[in-house]
């Protein structure tokens, strides 16, 4: 309790000293939520599991152990027997006064595509775990859902999240909203363990895991870098805060927003040869995450630089690679554009989508400015995730589900046709 009161007064000391209070009224949310440590659990028990894709066949498992355990996964096809083990790597990590457990990182691999995997970690019998992984070719179903929280209401999102059959989870930042308290980081990691175990959960960061003090804890990112590894090496990438991977037929690139990316920077050059490396033949889609909306008519988070000088210097790399669809969040609100590029409406330009709107402790954002005439279609202050579901190499569909009422309800339908189909898009 003592250690948790600590972290609070860093809180609040911090967001008094750097400025991080936003300046607008938001509705008010449901309850913050706190998943404790079962008192079954040991010292050694793996908890906080969860996995993302490396490459085209394998999965990192994920997971924290309260003290020293092997960095060991035992997996097969058959709960019955595991035929299998990979060994992986753990560390900790210390913000102010609190020590991370083990966080420890274990590949596993080569992998069937479309199979389910039974596992478990650190050789403990008395948890064991099962993921499916991704097919190889289209079709394929992405959740997506941005600014997540521990609140009431994120709760309900998961619920209706585990009711569809999805094959692989986008967040595009703003996970665990702890914002310095770092035992909301273990919080969120239990909430989440029920999906993000049995399915991968591919993620890029948002202002709320920046976590930086200046003087006191001038390294940004420690906790989320620490805990949610993404493939970053593979795709060339020197940053766990910007990477991309294939997956099916579709290229998916997850960019950081609060990292450095104008032309000078690692970043940007990245992207750059990330995009000409594309085959398209190959994955017919490109899709986009960013956490700052390049194009928004909420209120709410006008003039940021994380957006609009990101747009500036990055807007015309995805278009000119012909990209489909850019989600963001930040805004914790639902709305889609058309393709858009450069302010106006353009068929050879991506679909932005902003899903902000998982569950955040914040509220929602409500208030609106007049829409861009033939830009903004779709747009509504309500809690909810999508489902973006790639039939094939020309066709794909993409739905919203609002949960305001805890009934995960459709309220946005779109049919979208890849660019790479379109004769006029050709390069």
């Amino acid at each position: 309790m003592a250690v948790m009161k600590g972290q609070v007064l860093v809180f609040v000391l911090a967001i008094a000293f750097i400025g991080c209070v936003v300046s607008y009224d938001r509705p008010p949310a449901r309850k913050n939520i706190s998943v404790l440590q079962s008192k079954q659990f040991s010292s050694t028990s793996p908890q906080q599991v969860h996995i993302s894709a490396v490459g085209p066949d394998k999965m990192r498992i994920s997971w924290i152990t309260q003290n020293s355990a092997p960095s060991v996964v035992e997996y097969g096809t058959s709960a019955e027997a595991y035929t299998k083990s990979a060994t992986g790597t753990s560390s900790s990590y210390r913000y102010l006064v609190y020590k991370s457990g083990q966080i420890h990182h274990v590949v596993i691999g080569p992998l069937d595509p479309n199979t389910v995997y039974y596992y478990r970690c650190s050789s403990d019998s008395t948890r064991q775990f099962s993921l499916k992984t991704p097919p190889a070719h289209l079709p394929i179903k992405f959740t997506v859902v941005g600014d997540l929280g521990q609140t009431g209401w994120t709760n309900s999102t998961l619920q209706h999240i585990a009711q569809s059959n999805y094959d692989m989870l986008l967040l595009p930042g703003d996970l665990a909203y702890a914002d310095f308290v770092q035992p909301l980081w273990d919080s969120f990691g239990r909430l989440v363990e029920p999906l993000a175990s049995q399915r991968p959960w591919m993620v890029t960061q948002g202002n709320h895991e920046v976590e930086k003090i200046p003087i006191i804890h001038s390294t940004p990112f420690t906790s989320y870098n620490a805990r949610w590894r993404m493939p970053f090496e593979e795709s060339g990438s020197t940053s766990n805060l910007y990477f991309s991977f294939d997956v099916a037929g579709v290229h998916i690139i997850m960019l950081g927003s609060y990292t450095d990316f104008d032309p000078d920077s690692d970043q940007f050059k990245w992207l750059q040869g990330d995009l000409g490396n594309i085959d398209r033949g190959k994955t017919p889609w490109i899709v986009a995450l960013i956490h700052a909306p390049w194009y928004n008519t909420n209120t709410d988070h006008q003039g940021e630089p994380e957006s609009d000088l990101m747009k500036q210097h990055m807007e015309v790399l995805l278009y000119k690679a012909r990209v489909d669809i850019v989600f963001a969040g930040h805004v914790h609100a639902y709305e889609r554009f058309t393709r858009v590029y450069n302010g106006q409406a353009d068929n050879c330009g991506p679909i932005h989508i902003t899903i902000g709107d998982g569950g955040n402790r914040e509220g929602l954002a409500k208030k609106y400015m007049d829409p861009i005439a033939g830009i903004s279609v779709f747009r509504e202050a309500s809690f909810g995730h999508g489902q973006l579901e790639v039939v094939n190499a020309t066709d794909a569909v993409w739905t919203w589900h609002r949960n305001d009422d805890d009934v995960s309800v459709v309220s946005d339908t779109v049919w979208l046709r890849s660019l790479s189909s379109n004769p006029a898009c050709k390069s």
